[in-house]
């Protein structure tokens, strides 16, 4: 066969307001868009795309190469980016005239003008092929997954760690989806259930329960006429109807299909409490790290979820970097912070400089002082933790800044810490720190946790709420929970109440 494979990776926070633009997806920082033969060197990433074309290469089909484009989570990808990136695949498969099509995409994609990015792609998609050729795509556990996708694909398959260190892997099972899509013919079989009640994204972590629990599930279920079983907890800070978790599957019998899917939606709704978490103040873990640190040798590593730009937040709060500063922490690390104008005058004073700054000047509650430019970087990272493991990012122009006994790691670009090696670019030993705050909700833990102490969780300032109930929903369908064991969500009554003053 000759088998189409393109990417177009977005995740989109509604409630944030930077958007993705065209230049967004040329990023060094996640890398720019690929063709051609920069297109093939992603065979050797950690990525969807990258296990499928490896696992495709020893099938004998051959791979008409589109292209793959990612951008860092963000606000709603723009009319503009969206259709020129849609519309060169589109064109791609037009010309290529392909016997399958393969597409690597997040599925929390929400542009200015719709609402379902990946629905849309594939159902011009099928307008072009027709009916008969298969179209499967990987998706990141983190997918609001729509009907319009479920009806316009033959398969759809998930993420099963959080943090993602399986990408590779779930290309690869796409692959192996496509060949029993094209094995089953007529006898194909699709069935998925949508969960009422929307989840934390700390509570999706598959390092703890119940997600560990409910993931090994998954594997025991599959097998026989039972093909391929996912389940996306979602992406909650999405305003639209199909917003929320979803479990789904594949096979050739309808009936031990569904009884698969039905037995994991009931464990999901009749254990709803369980996908509930609870946070620490700045102040209340700044003060426990200090106390676990002064009885350990290894860091305790303290999530800034709510500051997360993984999750589209600015990476720019200062809450925690005030608890470190008013507790007197010793031996802290905060990162990565993005202030490009803060980096500017970092590396325009010098290594050794004292500079009067201001850090996130735009995030509300800034925080003004005298800091030593401990060291400075281009910002170019070779990563080498379990998620990132071979490739370079590019963080631009980057500076480590101390305030007492606290640096802070100050970049160009907005990116989530999720690699050591974003602390060791900027002179910081993550390793011989007392106190680590990464700007991250879990995917830090791949490459953290195998040294840290303790991990915490701090609810401070930031853009990405935690807790999806605290979001000012507008576009839920009705009836959704907007967290476990919440309050049901009514647009008509929202509509209702602000009508009346008091929304």
């Amino acid at each position: 066969m000759r088998i189409y494979a393109a990417g177009f990776q977005h995740e989109t926070n509604t409630f944030v307001d930077i958007p993705a633009s065209y230049a967004s997806f040329n990023d060094r920082a996640v890398g720019a868009i690929r063709r051609g033969e920069t297109f093939d060197e992603l065979r050797s990433l950690n990525i969807p795309l990258g296990g499928f074309l490896s696992a495709i290469e020893d099938t004998g089909h051959e791979i008409v190469p589109g292209l793959w484009a990612g951008a860092t989570p963000s606000g709603r990808v723009t009319k503009d980016a969206y259709e020129r990136i849609a519309g060169e695949i589109l064109d791609g498969i037009r010309d290529g005239k392909p016997d399958a099509v393969y597409l690597d995409l997040h599925g929390a994609m929400v542009a200015e003008h719709v609402d379902d990015g990946e629905g849309e792609l594939l159902r011009r998609i099928r307008a072009i092929v027709g009916p008969n050729v298969p179209v499967v795509a990987s998706l990141d556990l983190h997918a609001n997954v729509t009907q319009c996708m479920v009806d316009q694909s033959d398969g759809l398959v998930a993420y099963r760690t959080y943090p993602h260190v399986d990408m590779a892997k779930t290309g690869r099972r796409a692959a192996e989806l496509l060949c029993s899509r094209i094995d089953a013919g007529p006898r194909w079989k699709k069935y998925a259930r949508h969960v009422p009640f929307l989840i934390p994204i700390n509570a999706m972590c598959t390092h703890a329960e119940p997600s560990r629990g409910f993931y090994a599930a998954l594997d025991t279920l599959e097998g026989g006429a039972v093909t391929s079983l996912s389940f996306t907890p979602g992406f909650p800070a999405a305003d639209f109807p199909e917003c929320g978790p979803l479990v789904f599957g594949y096979g050739t019998d309808i009936d031990p299909l569904s009884q698969a899917v039905d037995g994991l939606y009931e464990r999901l709704v009749s254990n709803e409490s369980d996908w509930s978490i609870e946070f620490l103040s700045a102040d209340e873990a700044v003060v426990e790290a200090m106390r676990l640190s002064r009885e350990g040798r290894r860091p305790v590593v303290i999530a800034d979820t709510q500051d997360n730009p993984g999750a589209g937040a600015a990476s720019n709060s200062t809450g925690l970097l005030h608890a470190l500063v008013a507790h007197r922490a010793q031996r802290a690390a905060l990162g990565l912070f993005w202030d490009p104008q803060a980096a500017g005058i970092a590396h325009e004073a010098g290594a050794g400089a004292s500079v009067e700054l201001t850090l996130g000047a735009t995030s509300g509650h800034p925080f003004v002082g005298r800091f030593v430019v401990e060291s400075l970087s281009t910002g170019r990272c070779h990563c080498d933790g379990p998620m990132l493991k071979g490739a370079t990012v590019e963080l631009g122009p980057t500076a480590c800044l101390r305030i007492d006994d606290v640096c802070v790691v100050v970049t160009s670009t907005r990116v989530q810490m999720m690699d050591r090696a974003f602390y060791r670019v900027a002179g910081v030993v993550p390793e011989e720190m007392k106190i680590l705050v990464n700007k991250s909700s879990v995917h830090f833990r791949a490459d953290f946790e195998p040294i840290a102490q303790a991990v915490l969780v701090a609810k401070s300032d930031g853009r990405m709420a935690a807790d999806p109930a605290e979001l000012p929903w507008t576009a839920l369908r009705d009836g959704m929970r907007v967290s476990p064991e919440g309050r049901p969500f009514q647009r008509a009554k929202r509509v209702a109440d602000s009508a009346s003053g008091c929304g």
